[in-house]
């Protein structure tokens, strides 16, 4: 019996039940981007959702709430000192009859700034050192890692503070602070993930075609850690604001005339127990817009997991 008559007898005695063509192309998962399913996630995420709506409403009222009020935020009225919150002033006047509404919200415009730039910046400086030194390795990776482990050593905000007292206080120094210390565990996170990466057959096929180390890290290797980092940016974010407002509080970060979150709480808490008001409306902002990043930081992290994915 010839090979095709043999399949035949085989075929006929079997028969296909219950798959359908139309059904299977029904069930089947449409194809969607790592990026787009990211999204999709990150939109059902409830909790990180109220986060990022606390998060762009700050951001608004930061740009337009010092409009709102007919008060500039450095006018002072020493006939209207530490009045309460009132039609006239939504929070109230401070020690020297400046509105607190106004001041409030352009206080969050530094703050904010701070926050996300002082974030970014050494998270940007660490995914470069973070790449170098893990794509190339040896002599390369020795010499970073041990600079990295040395300034790690000592806790960041003892060098802020040092850094502060040298180049003095004002939003720039304080950024120029956070991206000179801030960019070590970001760039041994990305280093880890990149010694990973380096062997991966992608890789190996682009060196076999050629491409340069540079290409290698900033086209490959680094995008593909892109998710990693973009976690580490918005939980990067909340610790920024609080060492902003922690320093202003001591006296070396933001000072007056210019206002930002901290130093309104330097400033509130030394009328807390006549004018409490003065001292909780920024202490709240703080602890809400915290407590929003850390949400939207946490759900992004679900959303960008790829083990999480369905």
């Amino acid at each position: 019996m010839s090979n095709v008559d043999r399949t035949n007898v085989v075929d006929s005695r079997f028969e296909m039940i219950g798959i359908v063509d139309s059904d299977h192309k029904i069930s089947a998962r449409p194809s969607i981007s790592y990026w787009k399913d990211a999204r999709i996630r990150l939109v059902k995420n409830k909790v990180a959702m109220f986060g990022l709506i606390i998060i762009v409403a700050t951001i608004i009222m930061s740009l337009i709430g010092p409009w709102l009020t007919p008060y500039s935020y450095n006018q002072t009225n020493l006939m209207n000192i530490n009045a309460p919150v009132s039609s006239e002033h939504w929070f109230g006047t401070d020690t020297l009859g400046r509105d607190l509404w106004a001041r409030i919200w352009m206080g969050a415009r530094v703050s904010l700034a701070v926050g996300i730039v002082g974030a970014i910046l050494p998270s940007l400086l660490g995914m470069v050192i973070g790449g170098i030194s893990g794509y190339f390795g040896g002599k390369v990776d020795m010499i970073l890692m041990r600079i990295t482990d040395i300034g790690m050593c000592v806790p960041q905000l003892i060098y802020v503070i040092l850094i502060m007292i040298y180049f003095g206080s004002g939003p720039i120094p304080i950024i120029m602070a956070f991206a000179i210390t801030g960019w070590m565990g970001s760039a041994r996170n990305i280093r880890g993930l990149v010694l990973q990466l380096k062997e991966r057959e992608f890789i190996l096929a682009s060196k076999a075609l050629g491409a340069s180390s540079m290409r290698l890290i900033f086209k490959h290797l680094i995008p593909n850690t892109l998710s990693i980092l973009i976690v580490s940016m918005t939980m990067a974010i909340p610790s920024a604001i609080f060492y902003e407002a922690y320093l202003s509080f001591i006296g070396i970060g933001i000072k007056p005339p210019m206002s930002s979150w901290g130093q309104l709480v330097n400033s509130g808490i030394s009328v807390f127990q006549i004018y409490p008001s003065q001292l909780f409306i920024p202490a709240a902002l703080i602890s809400f817009i915290m407590l929003s990043f850390n949400l939207f930081g946490d759900g992004l992290r679900d959303a960008l997991d790829p083990k999480l994915r369905n």
